[in-house]
């Protein structure tokens, strides 16, 4: 377990083994995040979990002892060094307040560290204001550059 701070109210934890409880998490939690997403059954979690270079964090609420949110932190090395990346933060509608984005982010600050990781990125929806101002508080500085996708199409 990631130490939150003291007046917290989630636990922070990395997932080592897929179960119900993180297919039903995901099951809420991901419409949040993306309206095309598709469902993650425990095998793709397990996946997940068990793929080199990818960590999944949760945050459970204390009160409840519910899964309230999710960051994933994908870290890999490169000929300039070990480089991180955050993806996929999600925290309930109804669990936002507690603290949880924070923790989770701080839980993915500090095991970047621990891994060696040189830089530490993340992107965020422009009009996410409040999670910028998260980002920000956890030392976060928004970067000039331009960030370029191309979208794999399906085999034929």
């Amino acid at each position: 377990m990631f130490p939150a701070t003291r007046e917290s109210a989630v636990d922070i934890v990395r997932v080592v083994h897929a179960d119900d409880a993180l297919v039903e998490a995901y099951a809420r939690l991901l419409p949040q995040l993306s309206r095309t997403a598709s469902a993650l059954t425990l095998a793709d979690l397990q996946a997940i979990v068990d793929a080199p270079g990818t960590d999944v964090f949760i945050a459970i609420a204390k009160a409840r002892q519910r899964i309230v949110g999710t960051l994933t932190l994908v870290h890999f090395r490169i000929p300039t060094g070990i480089r991180a990346w955050i993806e996929d933060v999600v925290v309930d509608r109804a669990a936002r307040g507690l603290g949880a984005g924070a923790a989770l982010t701080r839980a993915a600050i500090a095991h970047s560290r621990e891994l060696g990781a040189k830089t530490l990125d993340l992107t965020s929806n422009p009009s996410r204001q409040a999670a910028h101002r998260l980002y920000e508080s956890c030392g976060f500085a928004l970067r000039d550059t331009r960030v370029y996708r191309h979208q794999a199409q399906a085999p034929q």
